[in-house]
């Protein structure tokens, strides 16, 4: 009796915290674009930076609050789980919506970053623990491949079509002090949602007898990965396509080196043998083929509609493998 009201509680909280954490989300970026736009830094580069953070708030959050508890394996979990969600699952469902093609440059650079950023994590995770250096060097790489980014971006700027499509979606004519109040009120919201989600997730591993990564790699990666669902399905519907696929790209990269490293420097900790022997190849193969599928080999790249469909088969068949193994 008693825990069956335990479980309903903690799927509860995981529900509000799910909630919370979008809708938190979504107040953040606009509050941290509008505020970049109303200082005078260029759409291209809020794009490329501030939204970047600001899609990638939600795991960020939940990597801080799960590592103060002592429990990294979330947010390990949940970095690994969103990459594979992100292009498994994201993008899958986008591009079988309408094909995505690859025209930006920037894009292009950014696609050769990730595969590099992925190959770094697998190269830190071979001796099966992540120590506070470890999470240093990442949150170090993270500046560097921003800043890479960013003056690439800046280069290619006046031809890119990503350019344009910043400048229709990054807020212009909000107030400073009323963009202020929306980054509080959304970081606020995110910290909150992020306690529940924390809270409800270690709850449920300890019910059903599961470790707290796959919980953050099935679970809350889902969870955390529907605020780039939405941006990525709007931004294909409206014709902006170097949103749709650059958000995920960005996002990635993010919760590599932000969340992973963050988790990594507030808790060292050992890596659950799974996370090597399974779920950090998967999500490498899921990069690796988003790369063969985007890489630019006649100058007509494009996420085509059965290429989409291939990605969201593979996703539903590796979550599918794991719910199965564990539960």
């Amino acid at each position: 009796m008693f825990g069956e009201i335990s479980y309903i509680g903690d799927v509860g909280n995981i529900i509000i915290g799910f909630i919370v954490l979008i809708w938190g989300a979504d107040r953040f970026v606009h509050g941290a674009a509008a505020s970049a736009r109303n200082l005078g830094i260029a759409p291209l580069l809020v794009g490329l930076t501030v939204v970047a953070f600001a899609t990638s708030a939600p795991e960020i959050l939940v990597s801080v609050v799960s590592s103060l508890r002592g429990q990294p394996g979330l947010a390990f979990g949940n970095a690994i789980g969103s990459n594979i969600v992100n292009i498994g699952l994201v993008l899958g469902i986008t591009a079988l919506v309408r094909p995505i093609p690859l025209k930006s440059a920037t894009l292009r650079r950014e696609m050769p970053a990730l595969l590099a950023v992925s190959l770094l994590t697998v190269s830190l995770f071979l001796d099966t623990f992540l120590s506070r250096i470890d999470g240093i060097v990442m949150l170090t790489g993270l500046v560097i491949v921003m800043f890479w980014l960013t003056r690439l971006g800046v280069r290619s700027a006046e031809n890119d079509p990503i350019k344009m499509d910043y400048e229709a979606e990054i807020p212009a004519n909000v107030d400073m002090r009323v963009a202020i109040f929306w980054i509080v009120v959304g970081l606020g919201a995110l910290l909150i949602g992020a306690q529940w989600l924390v809270t409800g997730s270690i709850g449920i591993a300890k019910t059903l007898g599961v470790s707290e990564v796959v919980i953050g790699i099935t679970i809350i990666a889902f969870g955390t990965s529907l605020p780039e669902l939405a941006v990525s399905l709007v931004s294909v519907l409206k014709g902006e396509y170097g949103l749709a696929i650059g958000n995920i790209i960005g996002s990635n990269i993010f919760n590599l080196l932000a969340v992973i490293g963050v988790a990594a420097t507030i808790h060292p900790s050992a890596l659950a043998p799974t996370v090597l022997s399974l779920h950090i190849f998967v999500m490498v193969a899921f990069t690796l083929v988003l790369f063969a599928m985007t890489y630019d080999y006649d100058g007509k790249a494009k996420l085509t509609r059965i290429e989409g469909l291939a990605l969201l088969v593979a996703y539903v068949g590796y979550t599918s493998y794991v719910v199965a193994q564990n539960i």
